[in-house]
């Protein structure tokens, strides 16, 4: 019999007489943030826990936004690249792993994905003398993981993944909701940048995936139509978007990609009545700031499992065949999302607007 059969756990109480705990989440921006509720759970429950954020460069980029966390420590791991366009630099690990030694963390809880392993991250913690090891592997993780949580055989949103991987360690909250705090400078210069008495709009069209995003000439349209029925749009994204953006405002909207720190995006989500975007990080915003999201969710993903948590939404796609194919790239046109006409889109901004929109100063 394996001595780590799946729901083996060490006893919470050891897990509660920590000082300092390690969190790892290694991809993207819009992972760590679902993972903020589980985090929450630990510091209600045991509020002297210190409690460190292992992240990439994108997801590290939220800890400002995220009161539970203490510290974080940056680390690009090579098996979330998902261009896979760097050389090999074991140097890095190397680092990473001397900034896990000094940080002298009495435990680690890897979160990851229903497909990821946990393994690569436990392979780290358990090289930097981490003691306690938690993640859910279907894998044998050897001595790799001192806990191994099996997760309930049903469909489960990222949110209530995480909850139940800490909630096997004892750690629990009385309020599952993504909540992120904008700091007080980020939110008054976000609202400097609304006109006033007009309904507030952010269109965010850029996506890591460009399987999961909605046609830039579609989003133009889009734009085009709600300005011109008396919305105020501000066009969001990052350097790398600028094209994009400006091509999605044209000549009623204001783009300004490239021009924010992810705090001033938040203030911006923070201040609006509604966002529009892509299956992205920024609708995880929008949800962790309790801002309601039209979202145009490409079939690649479940939406009961990465859709808008906790918020008041709607989802727009068209079936198709291919559905769940998780493709970074879609070989088919994105025929889920292209298919989805500009005046659907508008309609349903307007809809959810009705019942949403917000008094402003």
């Amino acid at each position: 019999m394996s001595p780590f059969p799946a729901g083996t756990a060490v006893a919470p109480e050891r897990w509660r007489q920590a000082r300092r705990l390690l969190l790892v989440r290694l991809d993207n921006l819009g992972d760590v943030i679902l993972m903020t509720p589980a985090f929450r759970a630990i510091k209600e429950t045991c509020p002297h826990i210190a409690l460190t954020l292992l992240a990439s460069p994108t997801g590290a980029a939220v800890a400002p936004l995220v009161p539970e966390l203490d510290d974080v420590i940056v680390y690009p791991a090579p098996w979330t690249d998902l261009a896979g366009d760097r050389p090999p630099d074991p140097s890095v690990e190397l680092a990473t792993l001397e900034r896990l030694r000094a940080g002298r963390f009495d435990g680690a809880i890897i979160f990851t994905s229903y497909h990821q392993s946990p393994l690569p991250a436990a392979l780290l913690a358990y090289l930097a003398g981490i003691p306690l090891r938690h993640a859910a592997s279907v894998d044998f993780p050897g001595r790799l993981l001192t806990s191994r949580h099996r997760h309930p055989d049903r469909r489960l949103h990222e949110v209530e993944r995480a909850l139940d991987l800490v909630g096997a360690l004892g750690f629990v909250t009385s309020d599952p909701a993504i909540r992120l705090r904008v700091p007080p400078a980020e939110r008054a210069w976000a609202e400097a940048r609304w006109p006033p008495g007009r309904p507030r709009i952010i269109v965010h069209p850029g996506c890591t995936a460009p399987a999961r995003a909605y046609p830039p000439a579609l989003y133009a349209q889009v734009v085009a139509r709600l300005t011109a029925q008396g919305a105020a749009v501000l066009v969001t994204g990052g350097p790398a978007e600028r094209a994009l953006a400006t091509q999605v405002a044209g000549p009623t909207a204001l783009s300004l990609a490239g021009q924010t720190t992810l705090p001033q995006l938040a203030g911006l989500i923070a201040t609006a009545d509604l966002v529009l975007t892509n299956n992205t990080g920024p609708l995880h915003l929008a949800a962790g700031l309790q801002t309601p999201v039209v979202a145009l969710f490409a079939q690649t993903n479940d939406p009961a499992q990465w859709g808008p948590w906790r918020v008041p939404h709607r989802l727009l796609y068209r079936p198709v065949d291919c559905a769940l194919c998780r493709f970074f790239r879609c070989p088919y046109d994105n025929a889920c999302l292209a298919t989805v006409s500009p005046e659907t889109v508008v309609a349903t901004v307007w809809d959810l607007l009705k019942t949403t929109r917000r008094e402003h100063p």
